[in-house]
């Protein structure tokens, strides 16, 4: 497993999780995935977890990134591409694990394999602004 398709399991974990209305817990107990090495599969875990746990945190960034989208109204895959790679920018990319750069594309990436056209210019749109507003907060708090 590679660490795109983590992610991808990330993903379908936390759907499970939504559209069931069951826990992460439980959906990682029903989710079939093939045969993975530990690094790659802790790091799914991790971020599906990590999303589902931060959840308020995160969803405040998304909401003053969307401009005329309330999460609500956002289709569900795409809210959690979103929230996924929120995620990984503020407890990955802080320590410089992985770029944002990085994370945006994969989250392109995502949004091309599980939605459509339409919302990977979303998913882009969303991303980087919030990514321009948690770099501009890192250069004023270092100043």
């Amino acid at each position: 497993m590679t660490r795109h398709q983590s992610r991808e399991a990330a993903l379908q974990v936390l759907y499970q999780s939504e559209i069931g209305k069951i826990s992460i817990d439980l959906a990682f107990e029903t989710f079939d995935r093939p045969k993975s090495d530990p690094p790659q599969r802790e790091f799914a875990t991790w971020l599906a977890r990590g999303t589902a746990a931060h959840l308020t945190e995160i969803d405040q960034l998304i909401t003053g990134s969307s401009q005329h989208w309330r999460l609500s109204r956002m289709a569900v895959v795409d809210r959690l591409i979103i929230r996924i790679a929120v995620f990984e920018f503020l407890y990955r990319c802080e320590d410089e694990l992985t770029p944002r750069a990085v994370v945006i594309n994969e989250a392109l990436e995502l949004a091309r394999t599980f939605s459509d056209d339409k919302a990977v210019a979303f998913v882009n749109g969303v991303l980087d602004d919030i990514r321009q507003r948690l770099d501009a907060e890192n250069r004023s708090s270092v100043s």
